[in-house]
């Protein structure tokens, strides 16, 4: 089967160049003056070229040598079904999008996220950039070879050779894409000339039978060491795809130049150890021995079609790095993860700056001498980022969003497979490289996502947590929890978010993680002529929430007026059968609307929603010691809510372990000792921590002195809230009296919406 069959059974039927279809829609490649390459140019060849490289020429031999001819077959195959598997996955997501310049990064950011994907980015320009070094010494070297009197070891005169190459690369790079891109043909042709030159070669001279035994002559380390020395041959696959922003249709060009790429190079990396298994020029030992010598002995006309394919190949690859690497840096810099002065471009479409940048630093790595632990390092990062395109696409395919509609389909399994390969080839060639750079992109993640980094176009990550909760409440049956499994689901009226910043607080303390909090604002009016003012007043919300570190979900509602608003709103707040069961509102600055706040209240509690009324007056000095009191009765049920917001406020930081009181009022000694008694028993049992202090009502003296006398330097108080049945404005007087002699009040309804029974005492008399 030929390999635009192969490629064809694999989805790759895009015919039309003007279009690509995308999960059923037609997407059109984007307009740009500069110019554009196709997919042999931009793709196919950067990609074979560097796959064909320094590897192949250098330790091919050796490795035939040292495994024999049946696994190093085996080594070709496993190697490359890894980098098949990670092609087949970046087909897939650039299938799937507009993929804009940075390649692997760009489709990253946009699946996982900018800080995922700024934190592969950062150091697959560093790689890539340092990439450009390890080349041009490689070069440098091989040239040295054929200058007199100097030879490899003149470490000095190498160094200088290389800073040479890395600059006349960048500036030809800098000037134009497409000249450097053209210079691959005669490089390819110069490689391919080197593959025949090699098959003559062997076919002038005698055969001899392949040997099959691994020998391990000059790798007694073993099988996974030939493995991790042969693997980086395989790795320039994407070379093509960091050219993503000058392809005329990447969408297009990137799936048939990566994979035809990577099958072309699988087809001559299975041919070429077994043309060196059957020269009778090398015996096994010699290849085991061997380095680009194999190639010059067996070759036809020795090293003279060897020696320039050798150089061309280095050459491409150094050429690929300094032509991806600074578009990668571009891309960081329009989504303002570098400099904005990167993002510029030349007249031509080239980002010279970035380029520019990128030879400095590759001129100054020259200063470092020998590279070889850096060009290890280097392989570590380009391996994580086979990780994270892979587990991009099984993101994607798992999340099922329904704008994922890859032309090309692959299979979940299939690309977690390819990660898991490629974690294990990262240990294999270093485990303290890999572990350095997993480190430094998780340090690069947190410090993202510190910058809470957010752009328009949304990614995978929504979609897998929208699942996740789709799953959840699924699952979720409200019907069988029970008193137990009772949880704070707080919705907060607030005026504005700025100046109720400390009721909505305070909601967040009495959740405290183990509930939602959400926070209304209602707007007074008619839903069609303030509806184009919802979205600015929700993000300004949103955006004072997470500035102030509180975990709260905000929205806005259009009502007719405060009280009917309120009511609906509370009843239909809430998901897939978590509704709201508490509401909290702030003390209002006038009586008319604190008159409302009751009549929602007594409304609410026939929903079975409970009701808290918070008048916040804070004497939370730093150091010092907080005292939370509660005035229960056992004649109403507010006291089992109060006393579970009091211990919810009792675990979070700011409060460290109050001293919590529980106060109540009685008519008798024989009533005290009774109440006493029962609630000293009682909250053991319920694991809160509090003092109990009961309280005889003496004649002429009324509850609010007596409220007043104990808790008037308390740092917050409790107290249930009745619902008025008769006179409004009385219950409301009563309740400001009570207030103005305290600090921190708050009023609590508990509307016995599934609230566990905590102190259930008899009742005194």
């Amino acid at each position: 089967m030929s390999i635009k069959n192969v490629m064809s059974k694999m989805g790759f039927n895009q015919s039309d160049p003007t279009k690509t279809v995308v999960g059923g829609d037609t997407i059109k490649p984007p307009q740009s003056e500069h110019k554009k390459f196709g997919t042999i140019i931009g793709v196919y060849l950067p990609s074979l070229l560097t796959i064909l490289g320094l590897i192949m020429y250098l330790r091919f031999g050796w490795v035939v040598g040292n495994l024999g001819l049946g696994l190093t077959l085996v080594v070709v195959l496993l190697a490359t079904s890894i980098t098949f598997i990670t092609g087949l996955s970046a087909s897939a997501i650039a299938t799937n999008m507009q993929v804009g310049a940075g390649g692997e990064y760009y489709m990253i950011s946009r699946s996982l996220g900018l800080e995922l994907g700024g934190a592969i980015g950062i150091p697959l320009y560093l790689s890539r950039t340092l990439s450009i070094t390890f080349y041009s010494f490689g070069l440098a070297e091989a040239i040295a070879i054929f200058i007199p009197d100097i030879g490899v070891t003149d470490k000095l005169l190498i160094q200088i050779l290389a800073a040479i190459i890395v600059i006349c690369t960048t500036l030809l790079s800098s000037k134009s894409a497409s000249l450097v891109l053209k210079l691959q043909i005669p490089i390819m042709i110069a490689v391919a000339l080197s593959i025949v030159a090699l098959l003559i070669g062997v076919s002038m001279h005698d055969f001899r039978q392949p040997d099959f035994r691994a020998t391990y002559l000059t790798a007694p380390e073993g099988f996974w060491y030939v493995f991790a020395v042969f693997f980086p041959a395989v790795t320039g696959f994407t070379a093509g795809i960091g050219m993503s922003g000058d392809l005329k249709y990447p969408q297009m060009s990137i799936p048939k130049g990566t994979m035809g790429a990577i099958l072309t190079g699988l087809v001559i990396y299975l041919m070429i150890p077994i043309v060196l298994s059957i020269s009778g020029v090398m015996s096994q030992e010699d290849l085991a021995n061997s380095g680009v010598e194999t190639w010059t002995q067996i070759a036809l006309f020795g090293g003279i079609l060897v020696f320039p394919a050798i150089w061309g190949a280095i050459l491409s690859s150094a050429i690929g790095s300094v032509l991806s690497g600074p578009r990668v840096l571009q891309a960081l810099s329009k989504d303002g993860l570098a400099p904005k002065v990167f993002a510029e471009t030349s007249k031509t479409g080239e980002p010279v700056k970035a380029t520019l940048m990128s030879g400095v630093i590759a001129v100054l790595a020259v200063a470092f001498g020998g590279l070889n632990t850096v060009a290890q390092f280097v392989s570590i990062l380009f391996l994580t980022l086979y990780v994270m395109i892979n587990l991009s696409a099984v993101v994607e395919n798992l999340v099922g969003d329904p704008s994922y509609r890859p032309t090309i389909r692959v299979p979940w399994y299939i690309s977690l497979a390819g990660a898991i390969g490629a974690i294990f080839v990262m240990f294999l060639i270093s485990p303290l490289a890999c572990l350095v750079a997993l480190i430094l992109e998780t340090l690069l993640y947190m410090f993202l996502r510190g910058r809470t980094l957010q752009k328009e176009w949304g990614d995978a990550r929504a979609g897998m947590w929208f699942n996740i909760a789709r799953y959840a409440l699924v699952h979720h049956r409200p019907a069988r929890h029970k008193a137990r499994n009772w949880r704070p689901t707080i919705l907060v009226f607030v005026d504005n978010v700025r100046k109720d910043l400390s009721v909505l607080r305070l909601a967040c303390w009495f959740s405290h993680n183990t509930g939602i909090v959400t926070a209304s604002q209602l707007v007074e009016g008619d839903l069609n002529t303030k509806g184009n003012e919802l979205p600015a007043m929700r993000d300004t919300m949103n955006r004072v929430i997470m500035s102030e570190g509180l975990t709260a979900f905000s929205e806005v509602n259009v009502v007719k007026d405060f009280v009917s608003g309120a009511i609906n709103v509370a009843q239909a707040n809430g998901i897939a059968g978590i509704k709201s069961n508490t509401v909290i509102f702030r003390w209002p600055e006038n009586d008319d609307r604190l008159l409302q706040i009751l009549r929602i209240s007594k409304t609410l509690a026939n929903a079975r929603i409970s009701t808290v009324l918070a008048r916040l007056n804070w004497r939370l000095e730093p150091g010092q010691p907080k005292e939370v009191h509660l005035w229960w009765s056992s004649q109403n049920r507010h006291g089992d809510l109060t006393i579970l917001f009091a211990h919810l406020l009792s675990l979070t930081d700011p409060w460290s372990k109050p001293d919590i009181t529980i106060h109540s009022i009685v008519s008798s000694e024989k009533d005290k000792k009774r109440l006493e008694k029962q609630l000293k028993e009682r909250l053991p049992r319920i694991r809160i921590t509090a003092q109990v202090k009961i309280h005889i009502e003496a004649k002429g003296e009324s509850h609010t002195d007596i409220i007043h006398r104990y808790s008037s330097e308390a740092t917050v108080t409790f107290m249930g809230m009745n619902i008025p049945t008769t006179d409004e404005q009385v219950y409301m007087q009563k309740m400001k009296e009570i207030s103005d002699g305290l600090s921190t009040t708050i009023f609590v309804n508990n509307a016995e919406a599934g609230v566990p029974v905590l102190l259930a005492v008899e009742t005194p008399g």
